[in-house]
């Protein structure tokens, strides 16, 4: 079940239409309001979540989604207006699986829908990933340098469990970006870098395990 949340009517029907003739079953919400509701006693497979809406906005609902353990896994993929890069790094940063700009074609709309699924549907190796006092748990979404727990956002834990499910491999940065941003985006370059940047700064002792590898990407290092 795809639920497409937009307050334009005529879009909402266009997008619940593609989705249906498609092969998926789809139900659409005019306003935040009634979608956060909704959410409370059912659960969709995907959410298709546009920006700017009346009520409660696209982005709050997000943050509400990443905040609750039992909603934080749904898919959700962006509506944004052109233009607005900031909405969509926000969204991404916020733990967005992807966004389309408008006006968007229904065909590429149907087609970012299957790939979040797909992505989505591999899940997680492992639970708990672990380097000596670093523990990531997936499960309860939590961080701790030894015993201690430390706040990440949503691409930060997502880039550190990629690293952590991997040691010692080297991630080039359009792996980096495809796995963690989503396939089909598009900004600046630096944003991996600043994400990195802090993720270091965050993990304290254990940041340097995250090395620089010059024309490639980055890597975690077992330094122990």
């Amino acid at each position: 079940m795809i639920w497409c949340v937009e307050d334009d009517n005529g879009i909402l029907e266009t997008e619940l239409y593609a989705l249906t003739s498609t092969g998926f079953t789809a139900r659409g919400f005019g306003d935040g309001d009634s979608f956060w509701e909704a959410l409370q006693t059912e659960r969709p497979d995907l959410v298709l979540l546009d920006v700017m809406l009346p009520g409660a906005d696209g982005v709050t609902l997000l943050r509400r989604m990443k905040e609750k353990s039992a909603l934080r896994d749904i898919p959700v993929i962006m509506a944004t207006a052109k233009g607005t890069e900031y909405d969509k790094i926000q969204s991404l940063d916020l733990g967005a699986d992807d966004y389309l700009v408008k006006p968007f074609g229904l065909m590429e709309m149907v087609s970012r829908v299957k790939a979040v699924l797909r992505r989505c549907a591999g899940g997680q190796e492992r639970d708990v990933l672990t380097l000596d006092g670093l523990v990531l748990d997936a499960n309860a979404h939590t961080v701790t340098v030894d015993g201690a727990r430390v706040e990440l956002t949503y691409k930060e834990f997502e880039l550190l469990r990629l690293f952590l499910s991997r040691p010692g491999a080297a991630f080039t940065r359009e792996q980096l970006f495809a796995q963690v941003w989503g396939e089909g985006y598009v900004g600046e370059t630096r944003t991996l870098d600043m994400h990195i940047r802090t993720l270091r700064q965050k993990l304290g002792r254990y940041g340097g395990s995250i090395e620089t590898v010059r024309g490639v990407g980055y890597r975690l290092e077992d330094k122990r």
